[in-house]
């Protein structure tokens, strides 16, 4: 879960970049999206991961 906090935060300072930086905004909210999906992605294998071991643990 360290890592997604990790993530997540760069998403945020690339908004945060975004909202200032007006001349580079499209560039900024491309890469936030970029690190949006990593969380997602983050997420989505925490999840895979939990699934492998319950079900192991249920055949046990």
């Amino acid at each position: 879960m360290k890592r997604l906090v990790e993530i997540r935060s760069q998403e945020s300072l690339c908004r945060e970049r975004a909202a200032r930086d007006f001349e580079r905004r499209v560039f900024w909210l491309t890469q936030a999206r970029e690190w949006e999906q990593r969380a997602l992605d983050e997420i989505a294998y925490h999840f895979r991961e939990c699934n492998v071991v319950h079900a192991e643990l249920a055949r046990s």
